[in-house]
């Protein structure tokens, strides 16, 4: 009896020791939790128990997320990554997730600006709040494809923006009144127009230049056809006007 409770108490020191510091599995409501809370953790923990329907890894050190980080937790139901210092997020790092997958915490990290491709096929509930976001025609398509979660869209707040007067405001406030990706697209339709002008000016200028330089070229010619003796002047000449025909 003794040999079998000191086999279960290594097995489970064994198991415990797989995990990174500071993180532990427990149940929480029936569901199977794993917490990594305020473990300095500086990359997503590749031990993570793939029975796992609540992950938590707020308030650690995690910079980056990658492709397929998330790829071996089929049974996630909510991830918890807010207070982070994530400042990039790889197209593909939520793959496997989009099937049970009910709630995604972003908050409090260090987004800038974020693809909607990142969040692609993601049905779950997204919290995107108290990020230093950029606000343009990016983050315009990343909040219309995403979920948000109930209350936090007041949180997603300009940090930076094209115009200084759009700097500090919710940004759901400022596309009531402002559509980035048109004032893009006119810009972009701008921006194509000079330059096609600008080829077509070079074109012209070159063309006069062209007829230009022929024309002093035949004046020159007939200059000197004229100082030549008068038989051989009339042949010259004859030769070209064939030519400049």
């Amino acid at each position: 009896m003794w040999l079998l409770v000191q086999g279960v108490l290594l097995a489970s020191c064994l198991r415990a020791a797989a995990f990174p510091r500071g993180c532990y599995p427990s149940e929480e409501e029936g569901l199977k939790t794993f917490r990594c809370s305020n473990a300095r953790l500086t990359e997503v923990p590749k031990d993570i128990p793939n029975d796992t329907n609540k992950l938590y890894l707020d308030s650690n050190r995690i910079p980056f997320l990658p492709r397929d980080a998330f790829r071996d937790l089929p049974l996630l139901l909510e991830l918890d990554l807010s207070h982070n210092a994530i400042a990039a997020v790889e197209s593909g790092a939520f793959r496997g997730l989009t099937e049970h997958l009910r709630s995604l915490d972003l908050s409090s990290n260090r987004l800038v600006s974020l693809s909607k491709d990142a969040l692609s096929n993601v049905k779950a509930k997204v919290n995107l709040s108290n990020n230093p976001w950029l606000c343009d025609c990016r983050l315009q398509e990343l909040i219309r494809a995403v979920d948000l979660t109930a209350g936090s869209s007041a949180g997603i707040v300009c940090d930076s923006a094209l115009q200084e007067e759009h700097v500090g405001k919710a940004f759901l406030q400022v596309i009531a009144d402002t559509d980035f990706c048109n004032v893009y697209k006119k810009t972009t339709d701008i921006a194509m127009l000079v330059t096609m002008f600008g080829w077509f000016a070079m074109v012209i200028s070159y063309l006069v230049y062209y007829v230009r330089q022929n024309q002093e070229d035949a004046r020159r010619h007939l200059e000197y056809l004229k100082s030549l003796p008068s038989k051989q002047r009339h042949s010259e000449e004859s030769s070209t006007i064939s030519t400049v025909v």
